[in-house]
């Protein structure tokens, strides 16, 4: 089983964000959002796409995966784990403060709205991670190849448009949160729901404030290490492997594009990273008392 480790350093990565990607890894990342049923690329997965061969491999072995009932099943009961979890944390509820700065009720339902994007759409993409370290590092698969296939659309219904705050779009208290962010969580950027949050900027420096303090504490590290332990059985256990995908397949796929350290490095930065940013996310949920 994979040890929760945050990487002694942070590697280079390359993410291409959607609206700079053409051809074949456009197709790629059409076809991702369609499958997951998300509304974004994640930043892992743009990362991944770099690597043109390993990217393929993987997603190759993982989309009749991601297209069966198990997978979605598997989602759910992460998001339903780490709901349960981050009450834990002691979240505050920040309704009356928003409020007193003239948050009317549909404008939090629509923060809520966004929460419920991420919360179902970041189970799929930390399931993605897992399965590029586990695989890379020399796990292997269930031999089960029967599945399921879902039908029918299971994701949130989208009531928001998902507008990103980059960082040269901030003023300067938005780009404060973001560097304090950064420095909180010792990495070179900010995640994409963090940009998605900080459409409002006020409500997100009141939810990033008091969730700040608990980061990396041993609470918060605990349930992201109980997350992390039930993402890797998932993956190694329980879910059906209809296209044979192996780690020797990935390994060679990999070895083709530069070398497997390098690769595995960008897939245990993000494998490390992902539970700590889905039990921030679900904190946030609390907060509004959403969850």
């Amino acid at each position: 089983m994979l040890k929760r480790k945050r990487p002694a350093k942070i590697p280079a990565l390359h993410p291409l964000p959607e609206y700079m990607a053409d051809g074949q890894r456009l197709v790629w990342y059409q076809d991702m959002k369609q499958t997951l049923q998300v509304p974004w690329m994640g930043v892992v997965t743009m990362a991944f796409s770099h690597y043109p061969t390993f990217f393929a491999e993987l997603w190759r072995g993982l989309k009749p995966v991601c297209q069966s009932q198990k997978f979605v099943q598997a989602c759910h009961e992460l998001q339903g784990f780490i709901d349960e979890q981050a009450v834990g944390l002691g979240p505050k509820d920040l309704i009356p403060e928003l409020r007193k700065k003239g948050y009317a009720q549909e404008e939090i339902k629509g923060i809520v709205a966004m929460n419920n994007i991420f919360s179902h759409g970041n189970q799929p993409y930390v399931l993605i991670a897992t399965y590029g370290r586990y695989l890379l590092e020399g796990g292997e698969l269930s031999a089960a190849a029967h599945t399921t296939d879902l039908t029918g659309h299971h994701a949130p219904d989208c009531a928001v448009p998902l507008v990103l705050m980059e960082d040269h779009h901030a003023d300067s208290q938005t780009h404060q949160v973001y560097e304090d962010i950064k420095d909180t969580l010792g990495l070179p950027f900010v995640n994409t729901d963090y940009r998605a949050f900080a459409r409002w900027p006020s409500y997100f420096a009141l939810a990033w404030s008091d969730l700040k303090d608990k980061v990396g504490k041993t609470e918060h590290e605990q349930i992201c290490s109980a997350f992390h332990q039930r993402c890797t059985e998932i993956v190694a256990d329980t879910l059906p492997n209809p296209a044979g995908l192996s780690s020797e397949s990935l390994r060679q796929a990999a070895e083709q594009d530069a070398s497997i350290e390098e690769i595995l490095q960008v897939c245990q930065l993000f494998q490390w990273l992902l539970p700590g940013l889905i039990t921030n996310v679900a904190y946030f949920r609390h907060q509004l008392g959403a969850a």
